[in-house]
C-alpha cells in the first residue's frame, strides 16, 4: 500500500456515532499502513505514515528515501532543516538560535557552539510556558483584574468628592455673598445716616432763613407805613435795623459724599476665597526612578544624610554656591576663580576658571544643562558652552550679585549700584532686560541697598524669592511673578539663638521654601505663603551657605566651614 492509498478509507460521520462507535471507530481508524495492525504505535515523521512495531524494521530497510520513526505522541518535533531540505533539525544551536540538523553539524559551520536536543528545548520550553502560564493565571491576571475592579470604585470616589467639592465651594459663595450682602448694607445704612445727619442741618438752616425773610417782609411793610405817616412820634423814633440783616448768612452747603469703591486685586480675591490641595496621582508600590516622584511628600521629623561630597574647599577657601546639573552630579564654587563638577562619590568629573580670573558671585544651571555664573567686578553675566565661556550680559552701572535660571528659561540676576544706593532683580533673556523688581508698592526698596550675600531662586509658582542677609533687617523677601511684594520672613523666634541670617535658597515641587541661616546652622522649611514649618539642625551643618535640590527633591547643601556639599533627605 502506498502513502496516497492511506486515504482511501471511507470518512465517517463522527456526530452520528455513538460513543462506543466512537471508541471502536478511533482504535480502527489508524492502522498500520504496510499490514494495517489497528492503533500503530509509531510514526515516520519524513513519511508521514503510521506503522506497527513489527513494520518499522522493513520501512527503515527502504533507502529510496530517508526516514525518522519516533514514537506516535512525539510525532512531528523535529522539524525539516532550512538549509538541507531532506533533512529533520535534531538539535538546537543557542548562539545562531536556529534548529540544525546532522549535515549543518558535519559541516563545521556551528564549530564550538552550545548545542541542545530538539526534545530537550522543547521540555524547557514547555516548562517555561507552564511557568508562565501559572504566573499569568494564579499571579498576574488576578492583579490585573483587582485593578480594574478599583478603577470603578476610584471614579465613584473621584465624582462623589468633586461633587462634595462643588458643594462646600457653592456654600462658601453663599457665606461670601452674605458677608457681602452685610457690608453693603453697612454702607447702605451708613448713607441713609449722613443723608439723614444733612437732611436736619439743613431742615435748621431752612427754618432759621424764613424766620428772617419773615422779619424782612415785615419791616419793609411798616417802613412802607412809615413813609406814608406824619406822625412825628414815629418817625422820631425809627432806628434801623439794616445792620443785623444786612450780614447775610453764607448759603448752606452740604458736602456730598462719594463712594469710593476698593479696586479689585483678582490674585487676593482668589487667596482669599480659598484653594484646592494639591492633586496626589501616585501608582500603589511605585518604584520612583530618576525624575519621578510622588506629588505629596511630607516633611520627616529627622532628616538624614544621604551622601557627604568631599571636596578641595575649607574654611580658608570656603564653600559658597551650589548648582545640580543632575541627580548625580552638582557644580560648585567658592573663594577662588574655580567652578568644579563633582559626583556623588565626591570625585571631581571637571573644573572650569573663569574667564577674568576672577572669583565667580554665583553659578546657576541652566534648562539646557549649561553653567551660567556672575562677575562681579567685570560686571558681566557669563555662560559655559561648547568648552568655551561666552559673555551674555555686560552691565554699565549696575554689579551682578547673584544668579538663578527661571522654569521660563530666562535668567533673574540681583544686581547692585557702584554706591550701594539701589538694588534690583532683573528678569533677562538673553542679552535684554524683560522685568526690573525694585520697589514695593509704596515706593520703598524691597532689597537691603548693601552688598550682601542675595541668593536668588524662582518657585514653581513662579513667584521670586530672594534671600537678603543684611544685618539690619535680614529677609527673605518673595515677590509674584509681577514683581509685587507678597510677604518677608525674618525667622522663627522660638528658634534663633542668633540674629538670623538667611543665605542660600531654594525651593522644592511642593512649593516649599527652603533657606540656610548661617549664623544659626539651620534650614528653615517655609511654605509658599512663608509660615515656618520647620527647620533641619541634625545634619552636622556648620555654616551652611548655597542650596539647590535635584529632581527627586533631595537637598544639596554647601556647608561652608568643612567644605562639603550634604545630600540630604528630608521629605517621606
Amino acid at each position: 500500500m502506498n502513502f496516497s492509498q492511506f486515504y482511501q478509507y471511507p470518512l465517517i460521520n463522527i456526530s452520528r456515532c455513538s460513543t462506543m462507535d466512537r471508541r471502536t471507530w478511533a482504535q480502527d481508524v489508524l492502522r498500520c499502513l504496510l499490514c494495517e495492525t489497528p492503533g500503530p504505535p509509531m510514526y515516520c515523521d519524513i513519511c508521514h505514515i503510521h506503522l506497527c512495531k513489527a513494520c518499522v524494521g522493513q520501512h527503515i530497510f527502504d533507502q529510496s528515501s530517508q526516514h525518522k520513526v519516533v514514537p506516535f505522541e512525539k510525532r512531528g518535533l523535529n522539524p525539516k532543516c532550512l538549509k538541507h531540505s531532506t533533512q529533520l533539525c535534531d538539535l538546537h544551536c543557542k548562539e545562531c538560535d536556529i534548529q540544525i540538523c546532522t549535515e549543518c553539524v558535519s559541516s563545521g559551520e556551528h564549530l564550538g557552539h552550545k548545542m541542545v536536543g530538539i526534545l530537550k528545548l522543547v521540555e524547557n520550553k514547555k516548562d517555561a510556558v507552564q511557568r508562565d502560564l501559572q504566573e499569568l493565571e494564579n499571579t498576574i491576571y488576578p492583579k490585573y483584574q483587582e485593578m480594574a475592579s478599583n478603577i470603578p470604585v476610584q471614579r465613584d470616589n473621584l465624582h462623589e468628592n468633586s461633587h462634595k467639592l462643588k458643594t462646600d465651594i457653592e456654600k462658601h459663595k453663599e457665606d461670601l455673598h452674605r458677608e457681602i450682602d452685610i457690608a453693603i448694607e453697612r454702607l447702605k445704612s451708613g448713607v441713609d445716616e449722613i443723608e439723614s445727619k444733612h437732611l436736619a442741618f439743613l431742615d435748621k438752616q431752612e427754618e432759621e432763613i424764613k424766620r428772617s425773610i419773615s422779619e424782612v417782609t415785615d419791616i419793609i411793610a411798616d417802613l412802607n407805613k412809615l413813609l406814608n405817616s406824619s406822625d412825628v412820634c414815629l418817625l422820631s423814633s425809627y432806628k434801623s435795623r439794616n445792620v443785623e440783616f444786612r450780614r447775610v448768612p453764607p448759603i448752606p452747603i452740604v458736602s456730598l459724599s462719594r463712594f469710593i469703591p476698593q479696586k479689585i486685586n483678582k490674585e487676593q480675591i482668589y487667596q482669599q476665597i480659598g484653594s484646592l490641595s494639591m492633586l496626589s496621582m501616585k501608582k500603589e508600590q511605585e518604584s520612583t526612578g530618576a525624575g519621578s516622584f510622588p506629588l505629596d511628600r511630607p516633611l520627616i521629623d529627622v532628616p538624614r544624610i544621604i551622601t557627604d561630597i568631599n571636596t578641595e574647599y575649607d574654611d580658608s577657601n570656603e564653600l559658597e554656591s551650589v548648582s545640580c546639573l543632575s541627580d548625580d552630579d552638582v557644580w560648585a564654587c567658592g573663594s577662588d576663580n574655580m567652578m568644579s563638577l563633582f559626583n556623588l562619590k565626591g570625585e571631581l568629573v571637571k573644573s572650569i576658571k573663569t574667564k577674568s580670573g576672577n572669583i565667580p558671585g554665583d553659578i546657576t544651571v541652566t534648562q539646557g544643562g549649561e553653567l551660567v555664573y556672575t562677575d562681579y567686578l567685570k560686571r558681566t553675566v557669563n555662560i559655559v558652552k561648547n568648552k568655551g565661556i561666552k559673555t551674555i550680559i555686560s552691565l554699565r552701572s549696575w554689579k551682578p550679585l547673584f544668579v538663578c535660571s527661571a522654569l521660563s528659561g530666562d535668567l533673574l540676576v540681583v544686581m547692585i549700584t557702584d554706591d550701594n544706593k539701589e538694588a534690583k532683580v532683573a528678569r533677562y533673556s538673553g542679552s535684554t532686560e524683560k522685568q526690573s523688581i525694585q520697589f514695593n508698592e509704596m515706593g520703598q526698596p524691597l532689597y537691603s541697598l548693601q552688598n550682601h550675600t542675595k541668593y536668588i531662586c524662582e518657585n514653581k509658582n513662579l513667584d521670586i524669592c530672594v534671600a537678603d542677609s543684611y544685618p539690619g533687617s535680614p529677609a527673605v523677601v518673595v515677590v509674584n511673578q509681577a514683581g509685587k511684594f507678597r510677604f518677608n520672613y525674618t525667622g522663627f523666634p522660638l528658634i534663633l539663638k542668633k540674629p538670623f541670617e538667611p543665605v542660600g535658597i531654594t525651593t522644592d515641587i511642593q512649593l516649599r521654601i527652603l533657606t540656610s541661616d548661617y549664623n544659626n546652622n539651620y534650614i528653615h522649611i517655609l511654605d509658599q505663603d512663608g509660615q515656618f514649618l520647620r527647620y533641619i539642625d541634625n545634619c552636622q551643618i556648620n555654616h551652611p551657605n548655597g542650596l539647590c535640590v535635584d529632581s527627586r527633591d533631595n537637598l544639596f547643601v554647601a556647608d561652608g566651614y568643612s567644605g562639603k556639599i550634604k545630600k540630604i533627605q528630608y521629605y517621606i
